[in-house]
C-alpha cells in the first residue's frame, strides 16, 4: 500500500479564511493518522490576485497552529519546487501531449470574440459555454499561427455524450452529464496553467494520494478525472468537505465582514480552541468528548466520520470552547497570555498576577478583559442604591455601619494581602455578629463602584493596595452618611 500523501495548496491572496484552515487541518490529520506525509504547495498561477507577504501569512498560520508540513517551499523535498510559478515550464509539455492525443486543442479566439459570444448567451438567458470555434482548425493552420506568434490558449476537449462518474469518500458515487462540461482552458495566454490543470499535474508528480478540499469543488472533479484518464494516471482518493456556513445558512465571507483566522486571534481567541472547534465542524468523534488537543486528534481522526451536511460556524460555541481552554490553564500560563490585555487596560502600575487570577474564571475571550478592569483606574460615580441587596441583607444603613467598622481594622493590618484582608474582615463579621455578605458586599461596592466585578471585595482590595482601598471606602462612608 502506498504512503498516504495529502497536500495543502493555498493561493497567496492575503488572509486565511476559516474554511481554508479547516481544509488544512483535515489534510494534516488524514496524513498523520495514517502515518503519511503532509505537503505544502503554494499555488500562485493567478498572478493578478497575488498579495505581497501572503506567503508569510501561510507559513505563520501553519506554524502557530502546529500543522507542521513534511515538504514545502521553505524546507524542500523530493518533488520540488513547491511553488507553482517556479514550475511554470512543467505544464505546457503536458498540455501539448494532450493535444497530440486528441484530448486538447489550441484556441486562438480573441478577447473581443469571446466577449461577444458571452453577450449572445446572456441575451438568450443561457449559461455561457465556449462554442468550439477553434476545435476543427487544420493542423497546418494551427502550426502557421503558432509560428507567427499569435496569442493562444490550450483548451481541454470534453466528451459531449455519456456521463463521468467518480467516487468521493464522503459523498459516495457522483455522476455528471458530459454535455454539461465546458472545454476548460488548461494553459492561459500568458503561458501560466489554470488552477485546475496545474492541480492535476502537480498532484500526480508529487504523488498525492488523497485530494482533500471543499465540496464546492465537486462539480469540477469530472474535469480532473478526464485529465487523469487522458494521461493514463491513477486517480487519487477524493475527500470533499462539507461547507461551513453561518447560522442563517449563508456562506462565510471576508467581504461580508466574517472573521478570518487572524481576526479571531486578534480578538483574543486561543489557537488551540480554534483548532479544536474547527476539527468538529464537519467531523464527529465516536464519543461525547468535545475537547481535543491536536495530538489527540492525530490519533483518532477518521475520514469515515466526516459529515456531508453543511457545518454551522457558531461564534457562541467557539466562545464556549475558548472559555474552557482558558479555565483549564494554570494561573501562570493565563497570566502570560492575558498580560498584554491587562496592561492595555490599566493606567497605573498594579500587580497583574492577582488580576489574572481574579479574571481567569470569568473570561471567555481575551478581548473582554479591558471591559472588566476599568474600575481599577478610577472610581466612577455610582448610584447608592447598589448598596442594597436583598440576599445579602444590606441597605445603605447596614453598609455604612460595616464600612465604618472596616476602616480601622484595615488601617492596622500588619500585612496587605488577600489572606490577611479576608481574615480581618471575617473576624470583624464574627465580632459584630452579622452575615458575611453584610460586610463583603458594601466593601466590594465601595472599592469598585460596580454592581458586577470580576473579583470579590478582598481580591480587589489586594490589587488596589491599602491606601487606595481606604480612600475609596472613605468616599463610600462620606456619600452614605449624607443620605442615612
Amino acid at each position: 500500500m502506498s504512503v498516504v500523501r495529502t497536500r495543502y495548496a493555498p493561493s497567496p491572496t492575503g488572509y486565511i479564511h476559516i474554511g481554508n484552515l479547516r481544509s488544512a487541518l483535515y489534510e494534516y490529520l488524514i496524513a498523520r493518522v495514517n502515518g503519511g506525509k503532509f505537503i505544502l504547495r503554494i499555488e500562485d498561477t493567478d498572478q493578478e490576485r497575488l498579495v505581497e507577504d501572503a506567503v508569510d501569512v501561510i507559513y505563520r498560520t501553519l506554524k502557530i497552529c502546529g500543522l507542521k508540513h513534511d515538504e514545502g517551499p521553505d524546507i524542500g523535498g523530493p518533488y520540488g519546487p513547491y511553488i507553482q510559478s517556479l514550475r511554470k515550464d512543467l505544464y505546457l509539455p503536458y498540455a501539448e501531449e494532450l493535444v497530440r492525443k486528441g484530448h486538447a486543442y489550441y484556441c486562438f479566439c480573441s478577447k473581443e470574440r469571446l466577449e461577444a459570444l458571452q453577450n449572445q448567451y446572456k441575451e438568450r438567458g443561457e449559461v455561457f459555454r465556449y462554442d468550439r470555434h477553434c476545435l476543427g482548425l487544420p493542423e497546418e493552420e494551427v502550426r502557421r499561427r503558432l509560428e507567427a506568434g499569435e496569442p493562444y490558449v490550450i483548451r481541454q476537449k470534453m466528451p459531449t455524450e455519456g456521463t463521468t462518474t467518480f467516487h468521493d469518500v464522503v459523498y459516495g458515487e457522483i455522476s455528471v452529464e458530459n454535455s454539461e462540461l465546458e472545454d476548460q482552458i488548461l494553459i492561459k495566454s500568458d503561458g501560466y496553467p489554470t488552477y485546475n490543470f496545474a492541480n492535476v499535474i502537480d498532484d500526480h508528480l508529487m504523488k498525492i494520494t488523497h485530494v482533500v478540499r471543499g465540496s464546492e469543488y465537486l462539480s469540477s472533479t469530472p474535469k480532473y478525472n478526464l485529465l487523469y484518464e487522458a494521461f493514463g494516471w491513477e486517480i487519487p482518493t477524493y475527500v470533499h468537505l462539507p461547507l461551513i456556513v453561518k447560522p442563517d445558512g449563508s456562506k462565510i465571507s471576508k467581504r461580508k465582514g466574517d472573521a478570518t483566522f487572524e481576526d479571531l486571534l486578534a480578538e483574543g481567541y486561543l489557537v488551540e480552541a480554534i483548532i479544536n472547534y474547527l476539527a468538529l465542524l464537519g467531523w464527529s468523534p465516536d464519543s461525547n468528548q468535545e475537547i481535543f488537543s491536536l495530538s489527540e486528534l492525530e490519533k483518532i481522526f477518521s475520514i469515515e466520520r466526516i459529515s456531508k451536511s453543511p457545518s454551522v460556524f457558531d461564534m457562541a460555541k467557539l466562545r464556549w470552547f475558548n472559555g474552557e481552554y482558558i479555565r483549564a490553564m494554570s494561573v501562570e500560563d493565563f497570566h502570560e497570555i492575558a498580560l498584554p490585555w491587562i496592561k492595555k487596560s490599566l493606567e497605573k502600575d498594579l500587580p497583574t498576577l492577582p488580576i489574572a487570577r481574579m479574571i481567569q474564571p470569568r473570561t471567555e475571550v481575551l478581548s473582554e478583559i479591558p471591559g472588566k478592569l476599568g474600575f481599577f483606574n478610577r472610581l466612577e460615580d455610582y448610584d447608592l442604591e447598589i448598596y442594597t441587596h436583598k440576599k445579602m441583607k444590606t441597605d445603605p444603613e447596614v453598609s455604612l455601619r460595616s464600612l465604618k467598622a472596616a476602616v480601622p481594622v484595615l488601617e492596622s493590618l500588619p500585612e496587605w494581602n488577600e489572606k490577611s484582608i479576608y481574615d480581618a474582615l471575617m473576624a470583624l463579621v464574627e465580632e459584630l455578629q452579622i452575615k458575611s455578605g453584610q460586610m463583603f458586599w458594601p466593601v466590594r461596592i465601595a472599592v469598585s463602584g460596580q454592581l458586577v466585578t470580576p473579583g470579590g471585595a478582598v481580591e480587589i482590595a489586594e490589587v488596589l493596595g491599602r491606601k487606595e482601598t481606604l480612600r475609596r471606602i472613605n468616599i463610600g462612608i462620606e456619600r452614605l452618611s449624607a443620605v442615612v
